[in-house]
């Protein structure tokens, strides 16, 4: 069988072939050998706790848009630490996570770096970013009260702090009082009222449960749509979840979204947000595509799709959220940096922990 020759290479590296006895062609052949090979192409690497469905049409655009290839990993659990481990030769670029918590945990882990980029800045309030901008949000989740549609009239409940009322005893329903998403409530509610009366707080909310804490967000939707309680804590993003899938839909629709703390209640700091967000990797090998990303990502167009296609509200203002939750009203955010919140996660644990919430 004939073998087959690569002919520009060869015609390339014959001339050199010929002269291999004179030892100086030896010094220049590293580089002759790299001005051969044809430039890699640009590429931006992604580490994610977001499931890739959920990503993937935002990448699919900035690679149509730029020529830049993205490659991402999904792990539901563990990137700090595998980043960590990775160290200098960690291939990752930029972290998209889910939550504040998680996003504090990498900046505080060193595998993050400053992003001084005039276009996140202004694309993302101050509220949403860190102020050394080692993270940027990229949407919003609204912490609400889910509430039975026949049980719980208009108006009953409108505050967080009201979910401690005697009227609700056996009524309230609650996943485990260390999720990150309760976590960020109670931190919120120590920013807000200091330690003694968010340990109240939670006490009080404790006393009104009507089963021990369990299962996720849509598993408190499913027990208010059942009867087992009247109103529960939860995210806006499963409702919408629910809302689009046919087995989980008449559950969805026997619940409605109540946005705790607006104004005209005692107590009007806001409605509490949590966040997805993205922050650049310590040692990124590919910086400048892994920014373009980044700046791709708050930018009107993407903003659009992540409402568009996972209905949560876009971080950056300007942009409308999603027929479905324009359909549930607007809504007043808590304005409390995110940054001010996080410091209180830990202190936040350890009252879930003293006051044996989930026992």
């Amino acid at each position: 069988m004939k073998m087959a020759v690569f002919k520009p290479a060869f015609s390339l590296f014959s001339p050199l072939l010929l002269h291999f006895r004179r030892l100086e062609w030896f010094a220049c052949l590293p580089a002759l050998l790299i001005l051969a090979m044809p430039a890699a192409a640009a590429e931006v690497n992604i580490y994610s706790n977001r499931q890739p469905f959920l990503i993937q049409p935002m990448l699919d655009k900035f690679t149509a848009e730029t020529g830049i290839a993205v490659n991402s990993l999904f792990a539901e659990k563990g990137l700090t630490e595998r980043v960590k481990a990775e160290g200098v030769n960690s291939p990752v670029d930029v972290l998209l996570t889910t939550d504040i918590a998680r996003l504090k945990e990498a900046v505080e882990a060193g595998i993050t770096q400053p992003v001084d980029s005039p276009a996140l800045i202004s694309a993302i309030p101050e509220s949403l970013r860190d102020p050394a901008k080692n993270w940027f949000a990229l949407t919003l989740r609204a912490r609400v009260i889910y509430a039975a549609n026949d049980r719980v009239k208009d108006g009953e409940v409108t505050t967080y702090e009201g979910l401690t009322a005697p009227k609700w005893k056996g009524r309230i329903c609650s996943r485990s009082g260390n999720s990150d998403y309760n976590i960020a409530l109670l931190a919120s509610q120590i920013a807000h009222h200091g330690e003694t009366e968010a340990a109240k707080w939670l006490m009080g909310v404790k006393a009104n449960l009507a089963r021990k804490p369990q299962g996720d967000d849509r598993a408190q939707i499913r027990a208010v749509a059942q009867g087992e309680c009247d109103i529960a804590l939860g995210n806006t993003y499963y409702m919408a979840v629910m809302l689009a899938d046919p087995e989980q839909a008449e559950f969805a629709r026997a619940v409605r979204i109540v946005f705790p703390n607006q104004p005209g209640t005692p107590f009007p700091s806001g409605t509490h947000v949590n966040v997805s967000g993205m922050a650049m990797a310590k040692h990124a090998p590919n910086r400048e595509a892994a920014q373009k990303l980044m700046e791709f990502l708050a930018s009107p167009e993407a903003q659009k799709m992540y409402a568009t296609i996972n209905n949560e509200y876009p971080a950056r203002p300007g942009v409308e959220p999603s027929e479905l939750l324009q359909s549930w009203g607007e809504f007043k955010s808590d304005e409390l940096p995110l940054q001010e919140i996080a410091k209180f996660r830990k202190r936040a644990l350890e009252i879930v922990y003293e006051t044996g919430f989930d026992q």
